[in-house]
């Protein structure tokens, strides 16, 4: 690569560390493995934020130095350690920048979970999910009275004037329809479960309509986290596979990646 385009790359590609206040724990095989109120939260586009924990808040007793190493052009070589608590391992699941580029400095004497090899991670005492909360994302949610219809391939499967309208940095505006403005009849409980780290764990319905099913049209959240609370036993449908109409005018269909059926 010539230099001047290698210069380019590194420009565009930007990480940043914020120091986070909150106190994050990190649990596994019922043992919390960190612990700490010192941690950085490292900033990456278009990777989600990613907690840096300090190592001496990562007990030494889980970590088992392993001989995996990679190389990231951004931050450094790193090197790994299996998690151990018990009888269960998470391999090569912590790994640290024992030397970090000058860029960023601050990630020596630090290290990194792979969040999905974790069994539960905390901030303060509220369970979170999927990856470390964006401090700049932002969600609002707010109650309306404009009409929401919602219809597929011309059947009217919500018709409200109390819907909640939630705003969510970055993802399109999502209607959330009480339950008694929805056409249940058509609603088949799904087994699918995903979580989102603003709202929590979210339970999904499929519609049948005229011999044919709609898969994972509809979730709901029964338990949402604290700032989702407006939202609990709302349904929601994806905009991008439904037809919706406020105070009669038709949305258009996002593209995203969950357009696809």
């Amino acid at each position: 690569m010539p230099d001047a385009a290698r210069t380019d790359t590194r420009q565009a590609h930007r990480v940043t560390t914020e120091p986070c206040a909150k106190r994050v724990r990190v649990q596994f095989n019922g043992e919390t493995v960190a612990d700490t109120t010192e941690a950085l939260l490292l900033f990456e586009p278009p990777i989600t934020p990613v907690y840096y924990i300090r190592l001496k808040d990562i007990p030494e007793r889980f970590r088992v130095p392993t001989d995996h190493s990679t190389h990231c052009p951004f931050k450094g070589d790193a090197c790994y350690w299996n998690i151990t608590v018990g009888d269960r391992v998470a391999e090569n699941a912590l790994w640290s920048y024992p030397d970090p580029i000058s860029a960023v400095p601050e990630l020596k004497g630090h290290a990194a979970f792979y969040w999905n090899r974790m069994d539960r991670w905390l901030e303060e005492d509220e369970e979170i999910f999927v990856h470390a909360r964006d401090p700049h994302v932002r969600i609002d949610i707010l109650p309306s009275s404009r009409r929401v219809e919602i219809s597929l391939d011309g059947t009217v499967l919500a018709d409200s004037t109390q819907a909640l309208f939630l705003f969510e940095t970055g993802l399109p505006v999502r209607y959330y329809i009480p339950a008694e403005d929805l056409r249940h009849d058509v609603l088949v409980v799904s087994e699918l479960e995903t979580a989102c780290p603003y709202k929590g764990v979210a339970d999904y319905h499929h519609v049948d309509l005229a011999g044919t099913r709609h898969e994972n049209l509809v979730w709901h959240y029964t338990s949402p986290v604290r700032e989702a609370a407006p939202i609990r036993d709302y349904h929601c449908f994806f905009n991008e596979r439904v037809d919706i109409r406020v105070d009669g005018l038709l949305q258009h269909r996002p593209k995203t990646k969950w357009s696809a059926k």
